[in-house]
């Protein structure tokens, strides 16, 4: 099993040195760079490069420059999905988003994780957990997700929060660790 293979089967891998893996993440990159310089205005060219980046899009998505991600490739958008400002999506591992997804500026959805043992961290190894979001989800400005972690349909999830572990649909949640709150009738 090769490096690429491991990470996309949540297994230790060399993040760091593999080559092939690291051409990948020039090539996100590089089209990373080309959309944040794209002009606003240039909505149908920046969408274009969307489509090429990520792994699936519906038809109606829109993301705020800029956008950073490591491989483009592991992100798929639901329809009607809007990102402000500075999203950040670290996708050695799937991140799935549903339909009507709205994203605050300044968030981060972070599915590489690092081993707790320095010699080992130290060797560039690491290992991915997905992240999915179900749809009618709303996340308030500067929210950080980790990976491992679902959330469920018609939630809220507050600005400044840390989303460590699961969150149920209909909720309203909040907080570092991010935490339900309340219920959405």
């Amino acid at each position: 099993m090769n490096e690429k293979e491991k990470m996309l089967n949540g297994l230790l891998y060399d993040a760091n040195y593999d080559k092939l893996l690291f051409e990948e993440r020039i090539k996100c990159k590089s089209l990373c760079y080309k959309y944040n310089n794209l002009p606003p205005e240039k909505t149908e060219e920046r969408k274009a490069l969307l489509k090429q980046l990520l792994g699936s899009v519906k038809n109606n998505y829109h993301m705020e420059q800029p956008f950073q991600c490591d491989y483009g490739y592991n992100i798929s958008l639901g329809e009607n999905f809007y990102s402000n400002h500075n999203l950040i999506i670290l996708d050695p591992g799937k991140v799935e988003f549903g339909d009507n997804v709205f994203i605050g500026p300044n968030c981060g959805f972070y599915t590489a994780e690092h081993p707790t043992d320095a010699e080992t961290r130290n060797q560039g190894l690491e290992y991915a957990k997905p992240i999915k979001v179900g749809n009618n989800v709303w996340f308030g400005g500067n929210v950080v997700v980790l990976g491992g972690v679902t959330i469920g349909d018609n939630t809220v999830i507050g600005a400044g929060s840390i989303v460590t572990k699961d969150i149920p649909s209909n909720v309203i949640a909040v907080g570092s660790p991010c935490k339900v709150i309340k219920q959405i009738k």
